[in-house]
């Protein structure tokens, strides 16, 4: 049985009020009580009026005046927990998350014994672990275990658990992220104050759509790793970095089949030069505004 009081669940959404509600139900059948708040990113007039007219009374929803990307709308719903709310345990995920069976009471009972443990996250199935490597930013390891507590160098966002003492600690996510590797950015600052980070084997979560137009997560994708890299490393890695991201450019064009799922060569071009001049937060409206 669950050994806390309530988990704090923030949902980030954007436009997709029928996918939040259904999320908002399958949370309320995890095996633990749970107190919700909703972010909203500044959805479109009637998308919005349609989230509030559906959500139950015991949400509470937290509306943005602009898409503030997945980090600053975490942090948004984070800093609301971390004042209003008393429990240990805060759960983010994005709108159209769906958790498998009681996964999030095993993320938390799993932890009861584990005080050390700041950052966690659910299994995606995908049978890999996130680490961030020096010279090339955040890639997969195999994973290790089947069951229980894996340790990871960050917990990824699709169904992310907070413990209230280690965010108290190092801070929430740095919103010069925007999204992607924010998550990364955090992991190691947590491992650094010397929190365990990682994955629960065996609570499943998944996120069946991913609606940022390729260019878009190409972008933010490359010019984050770089500065991730700068944060954490120092800039032999970066020029390391940067070394292959115009090799994979250069390459990219050539021969189309070395191409990765989301490439994008105006892209990366433009990831390249914001990252060298210091542009990071919401990617430009020349890279969003480009479909392929």
């Amino acid at each position: 049985m669950p050994t806390v009081d309530h988990v704090r669940v923030i949902l980030i959404h954007w436009n997709q009020p029928a996918a939040c509600l259904e999320t908002i139900e399958n949370f309320r059948h995890q095996g633990v009580h749970v107190v919700f708040t909703v972010v909203d990113n500044d959805s479109e007039p009637a998308k919005l009026a349609e989230l509030r007219a559906g959500l139950p009374a015991d949400v509470t929803l937290l509306e943005q005046d602009a898409n503030l990307g997945f980090g600053p709308g975490s942090n948004a719903g984070l800093s609301h927990w971390l004042e209003h709310d008393h429990s240990e345990w805060a759960a983010v995920a994005p709108h159209d998350a769906r958790p498998g069976d009681k996964a999030l009471a095993r993320m938390v009972d799993g932890l009861v014994d584990q005080p050390d443990v700041g950052l966690v996250s659910a299994d995606v199935g995908d049978h890999r672990t996130p680490i961030v490597h020096p010279y090339l930013g955040s890639i997969d390891a195999p994973q290790q275990r089947l069951e229980g507590f894996e340790e990871a160098d960050y917990a990824h966002g699709t169904l992310h658990l907070f413990r209230r003492p280690c965010l108290r600690q190092i801070g929430l996510f740095d919103e010069r992220y925007f999204a992607y590797c924010e998550e990364a950015d955090l992991g190691l600052r947590a491992k650094a104050a010397g929190w365990r980070v990682g994955i629960m084997r065996g609570a499943e979560v998944r996120n069946p759509h991913v609606g940022t137009p390729h260019p878009t997560i190409d972008y933010l994708k490359e010019r984050n790793t770089l500065l991730l890299l700068s944060v954490h490393y120092g800039p032999a890695q970066v020029a390391y970095r940067t070394g292959v991201l115009l090799w994979q450019l250069v390459t990219g064009v050539v021969d189309p089949s070395l191409r990765g799922d989301y490439f994008s060569a105006r892209a990366r071009v433009q990831a390249l030069f914001d990252a060298a001049r210091g542009r990071f937060g919401p990617p430009p409206m020349s890279v969003t505004a480009h479909r392929g």
